[in-house]
């Protein structure tokens, strides 16, 4: 019984050790960041996205988003929540290659008028890593449609932040 209590106490204590190991490691590769934007004046837009990733290794990471964006001008307002993954590769030095999906919720409203869709965005991407921490680019989205979209343009610039 002795020998029975002993080997249980052992593989406990392994079983304890390697799981804060496996935690601890885990949240040591997770960065978070996202993006922030405001513009006042004759209107009015505000997003925020707050985005978490898991660094697999130096060359690859993969995470999730959330956003929300809202916007005003004279009788108009739109509100777009969103939810999306992302991946970026890094090849060499310097270059970031991504590719994020997005789903896209909006409810907008113009005077008497609303209208309330959804749809997709897939980005593909460059940038250009300024720091561990920075990246600069550009990204297309290759499911844009000028009729659903509420941008004016399928390319958009990256500004990602990670800390």
């Amino acid at each position: 019984m002795r020998k029975i209590s002993f080997l249980f106490f052992i593989l406990s204590s392994i079983l304890i050790h390697t799981q804060q190991s496996v935690e601890s490691n885990f949240w040591d590769n997770v960065r978070f960041g996202g993006g922030i934007g405001l513009a006042l004046g004759s209107s009015t837009n505000f997003a925020i996205t707050p985005t978490a990733i898991y660094d697999f290794n130096d060359k690859f990471s993969a995470g999730v988003s959330l956003g929300y964006q809202y916007a005003s001008a004279n009788d108009f307002v739109s509100n777009v929540f969103s939810t999306g993954v992302l991946s970026l590769y890094n090849p060499f030095e310097g270059v970031q290659i991504s590719t994020e999906f997005e789903q896209l919720f909006v409810n907008q409203r113009l005077d008497d008028f609303s209208d309330s869709f959804s749809y997709p965005a897939l980005y593909l991407g460059a940038a250009y890593r300024v720091s561990s921490y920075v990246s600069l680019g550009f990204r297309y989205d290759v499911l844009f449609d000028n009729e659903q979209s509420i941008y004016t343009s399928a390319i958009s610039p990256i500004v990602r932040v990670f800390f």
